[in-house]
């Protein structure tokens, strides 16, 4: 019953196959493999973008923090909701790899930024001349990191506020494939098309061994981005492993079929938990829930073998009710759902 992460779900045998069969032989380094250039289309037509520039990295940060460097100037401030990744989660790595940008953090409610919230952070900043940074690239995310979903009205709101100051945007899709499969969308109308420049497009949340797509829409950075690739050590030489991964996660929509089966796991744990007395602190929109349950549940649960974070200690009174993280995976069975559920209502 494992509910941490879905990080720590396995890779999905199709993806290991492509390995094995990428493994055959040899390649040319550096990306110059017929592997790796087949996957640059690929993602091209996915997104509908043939001048779209694409590069592989291994890590959700390494494709936040190369495309946010390639957007910011280091004087610059980056505008992201207080609870975004590239502000909680990734050690200072944006500020780093930017030389210094700045972030500005943005209200949220459940992660999502409104237009009203970012114009006031925006006017907060870029006031004060040279004496303060300059205005810099948004950032969202999206499923954002309390599992909520931007609707794509309102991440064509925010990308055209953005638009107004003459600001870029940057989109953090560790999670897209989710949010994709939830909205119904194709992925062109959840990035470019409600006008989003730069994607991390994730596959590690998502049955991959570690592989991220950097997208860039505007085709002129494409220069700057492969320099800072390299600079960043992210540029592979044995790139094939990498490109065979992204293969087999396009192939046939298999990154779709495993966002839909991980959405539709957290809404089957998500009708349990409300049905064995815990109460969702919002509407189940994608793989990821937060609800609250009696520190006695939490007992049983853990006593059980079940792994998820859970916020306060085990100890104190049983009635009381502490938060938790649930996040459900490609991989998990109906089966593994309900014996969790069980365990919820005994």
């Amino acid at each position: 019953m494992h509910f941490a992460s879905d990080n720590t779900g396995p890779v999905h045998p199709r993806v290991m196959q492509a390995l094995a069969k990428a493994n055959d032989g040899w390649a040319m380094p550096y990306g110059n493999d017929a592997l790796t250039e087949a996957v640059v289309a690929q993602v091209r037509e996915v997104f509908e973008a043939p001048e779209a520039i694409v590069m592989l990295c291994a890590t959700g940060t390494a494709a936040n923090v190369l495309l946010l460097s390639t957007l910011a100037e280091p004087f610059e401030t980056i505008f992201c909701s207080a609870c975004a990744h590239i502000h909680e989660d990734e050690c200072n790595a944006p500020e780093f790899f930017t030389g210094g940008t700045k972030l500005t953090l943005v209200e949220h409610v459940a992660g999502k930024m409104s237009p009203d919230a970012l114009r006031r952070a925006i006017e907060g900043e870029g006031n004060r001349g040279v004496h303060g940074p300059r205005r810099g690239p948004v950032s969202i995310t999206q499923v954002t990191e309390k599992g909520a979903l931007y609707t794509l009205d309102e991440v064509r709101a925010l990308c055209d506020l953005a638009k107004s100051y003459g600001l870029a945007t940057h989109m953090d899709g560790a999670r897209f494939a989710n949010a994709v499969a939830a909205l119904g969308c194709t992925p062109a109308e959840a990035s470019w098309k409600a006008g989003v420049d730069a994607l991390s497009f994730g596959g590690t949340k998502n049955g991959l061994m570690a592989v991220e797509a950097m997208v860039l829409f505007d085709p002129a950075k494409a220069e700057e981005l492969d320099y800072r690739r390299k600079r960043g050590a992210q540029l592979f030489s044995k790139q094939r492993y990498l490109a065979a991964q992204m293969q087999a996660y396009l192939d046939g929509g298999l990154w779709l079929e495993m966002a839909q089966s991980a959405n539709a796991n957290a809404a089957r744990l998500a009708a349990g938990i409300e049905a064995g007395g815990g109460r969702l602190h919002a509407a189940q929109e994608s793989n990821l829930i937060f609800a609250d349950l009696p520190r006695a549940t939490h007992r049983r649960l853990k006593a059980a073998g079940a792994q998820y974070h859970l916020s306060g200690s085990l100890d104190g009174a049983g009635d009381e009710m502490l938060e938790a993280r649930f996040v459900a995976d490609w991989s998990l069975s109906e089966a593994l759902v309900d014996q969790f559920i069980a365990l919820l209502k005994a």
